[in-house]
């Protein structure tokens, strides 16, 4: 025997699940830290520069061509942004702090406002992000420009940046902790529920409890009781027919037996009689048994139900059994619409069923009987009905037929094949002049 392949469990399903939301989450964090801390950087640098600006031009500055320390590669405080400053007096470079007028190709001073500049070294090319600004009232000749390593800006947006995603960072391991722990206590009454359906003998009259914490379980118990009430109910009609099956064959297994045993010293015709009688109804039996079998395997599936006309296989079945009805002295006749009553069915089921019914009403009444089949349809329902005026002494009125009543295995069997069909069998007397009547009735869907 082949190894199950084993199923994922729910638990991992859902972590799964929620490892991709924390994976979604964070690397949604880390871009939008990543955009907050060089915007906020940017701002700041630009709000730096533009300050520096400010501050240069209210006041009254020497005149200083270079300052010895340069602008520092690596800065004790990120916070800290060092900066060169160019003064223009009269379009007259004044103040170059940092001697960059000439590599920057500066001879007069640069527009107004925010600019992007770019410095060829001996090391390479340096980015520098610039603003420039004229001076007003006494200083109105005057015009500063203010320069920012912008390798130091990036620096300063990346610090940025990881200070907003680091804490966040280290919360979510805790936050992912907290919710695989949610998760197994969250998932623990299902496996509890699930532990208690495995361990339920559905056939042995046991039932889930009702009374659970949650109200999204009490919907699924109910099915599940449902399921095992359905389960009891059909190993109860199992019980019930293999009895009725072991009586029925009891009794003329039986009898052959006794008539053998007698047929052994008197072989006369009439214990032969008997003996051929006992073993044709025991083989009829097994015949009934052996065509359920039949139907029911070759009627398994929902491309067995076919639409079917009730009134042709009800006149088939007329025409197979006219000669045994010729033969009892007794008559068979069909009445239905004009207009074919159509069923949605499993016809070799139907037809088994309803074959029961005939051979029944021919079996069981006298000679001379009227045996009439009639196909109906009313505005609530569908069905066929089998009815004689035989005169049956055991026939009851107006209530579901019982296979008890002593009309044999048959009967069992039809009720059998209603319930699979999804129809009521039901026994009354019928319309005058008949005595008994069986039906197979179907309930048209109400609207």
């Amino acid at each position: 025997m082949t190894d199950q392949p084993r199923l994922p469990t729910l638990g991992r399903y859902l972590w799964s699940w929620v490892v991709g939301a924390l994976l979604v989450v964070w690397t949604t964090l880390l871009i939008v830290a990543w955009y907050t801390g060089h915007h906020e950087a940017d701002e700041i640098t630009d709000g730096q520069l533009e300050a520096v600006a400010r501050l240069w031009l209210s006041v009254e500055p020497d005149k200083t061509l270079s300052i010895p320390e340069p602008i520092a590669s690596n800065r004790a405080r990120a916070y800290v942004q060092d900066v060169a400053v160019l003064h223009w007096v009269d379009g007259q470079l004044f103040t170059d702090t940092h001697n960059l007028a000439g590599s920057l190709g500066w001879s007069n001073p640069p527009a107004r406002g925010f600019s992007n500049r770019v410095q060829t070294t001996g090391n390479g090319e340096v980015r520098w992000r610039v603003y420039a600004a004229p001076g007003q009232g006494e200083h109105a000749a005057d015009h500063v420009a203010v320069l920012m390593d912008m390798d130091h800006r990036v620096d300063l947006g990346r610090d940025m940046a990881l200070k907003l995603a680091r804490p966040a960072l280290l919360v979510l391991p805790l936050v992912a902790l907290l919710l695989w722990w949610a998760l197994r206590r969250g998932l623990s009454p299902l496996v509890r529920l699930s532990r208690d359906v495995a361990a339920l003998d559905g056939l042995g009259g046991q039932r889930l409890d009702t009374a659970h914490r949650f109200h999204e379980f009490s919907s699924t118990v109910r099915a599940i009781n449902t399921l095992v009430d359905s389960l009891q109910a059909q190993a109860r009609r199992e019980r019930e027919f293999a009895s009725d099956v072991a009586h029925e064959l009891r009794t003329p297994l039986a009898a052959m037996s006794l008539q053998a045993s007698a047929a052994q010293h008197d072989p006369s015709p009439e214990r032969l009689a008997q003996l051929e009688a006992s073993a044709l109804r025991a083989g009829h039996i097994l015949s009934q048994l052996l065509e359920l079998a039949r139907a029911q395997r070759d009627g398994t599936g929902r491309a067995a139900w076919k639409d079917v006309a009730l009134g042709e296989i009800a006149s088939g079945l007329i025409a197979s059994h006219a000669q045994e009805g010729f033969e009892r002295g007794q008559e068979l006749s069909l009445e239905q619409p004009d207009a074919s009553v159509n069923l949605h069915t499993q016809p070799l089921l139907l037809e088994l069923a309803l074959r029961n019914l005939i051979e029944n009403a021919l079996r069981h009444t006298p000679a001379g009987t009227q045996v009439l089949v009639e196909v109906w349809q009313t505005a609530q329902a569908v069905g066929v009905s089998v009815s004689d005026d035989g005169q049956r002494a055991d026939a009851p009125v107006s209530k579901p037929a019982q296979a008890s009543s002593g009309l044999g295995l048959g009967l069992r069997l039809v009720q059998r094949i209603a319930e699979q069909l999804g129809a009521t069998l039901q026994r009354d007397s019928g319309e005058a002049p008949m005595t008994t009547r069986f039906t197979l009735r179907w309930e048209r869907p109400q609207p």
